[in-house]
C-alpha cells in the first residue's frame, strides 16, 4: 500500500513539472505586449476595421479609381510606423519614388498586401498590421519581432495585371 503523503508528492512533482513547461514558451510574453500595444492604440485611434486575417484597416479618403487584385500592379506613397509614432520606413520625401508591386505575388508582407486590396486608385488608407501578417517573431532589419506596424498608404494608381 502506498502512503498518502507518496501521492501528494507525486501530485506536488507533476504540478510543479506542469508550470515549469508552460512557463518555458517566452513568446508568450511577446504576443501578450503586442496585444497590448495594439489595443492601447485602438483605444486611442477609433475607426479601424478588424478583417478576419487579423489586420486593422481604416479608410481615411475612399479612391474613385481602380481596386488592386492579385497580380495587378499598384503604385503607392506610404510610411510605415510603430505604434508609438516613430517611423521606420517612407518613400515620401523630397525626390521619392513611387513603391510599385504587384498585389499578392509575396513581394510585400502579407498584411501591405491585403490592405492594398480594400483600397481604390486615389483613396488614402491606414493598416496596423500584427507582426503575424508583418515580421514575425524574427523581425527585419530594424523592426523587432513580435511588432505591430502602422502603415499610412496612398494608392496613386493600378494597372491591371494578368488574369490567372
Amino acid at each position: 500500500m502506498i502512503k498518502k503523503s507518496y501521492y501528494s508528492f507525486i501530485l506536488l512533482f507533476v504540478t510543479g513539472l506542469l508550470i515549469t513547461l508552460t512557463s518555458c514558451n517566452p513568446s508568450k510574453k511577446y504576443v501578450k505586449a503586442e496585444n497590448d500595444e495594439t489595443t492601447s492604440f485602438l483605444g486611442s485611434n477609433p475607426g479601424f476595421e478588424k478583417k478576419p486575417s487579423g489586420l486593422y484597416y481604416l479608410d481615411v479618403t475612399v479612391g474613385t479609381g481602380i481596386q488592386p487584385m492579385t497580380h495587378d500592379t499598384a503604385f503607392v506613397w506610404y510610411t510605415g510606423k510603430f505604434l508609438d509614432g516613430t517611423v521606420f520606413d517612407t518613400n515620401i520625401k523630397t525626390g521619392g519614388v513611387l513603391l510599385s508591386f504587384p498585389v499578392n505575388e509575396d513581394v510585400m508582407i502579407t498584411g501591405f498586401d491585403e490592405g492594398v486590396t480594400y483600397m481604390k486608385a486615389g483613396g488614402k488608407a491606414k493598416f496596423l498590421i500584427p507582426s503575424s501578417l508583418g515580421y514575425g517573431s524574427v523581425g527585419y532589419y530594424t523592426i523587432p519581432g513580435y511588432t505591430a506596424l502602422l502603415y499610412e498608404v496612398e494608392l496613386v494608381k493600378v494597372i491591371k495585371g494578368p488574369a490567372k
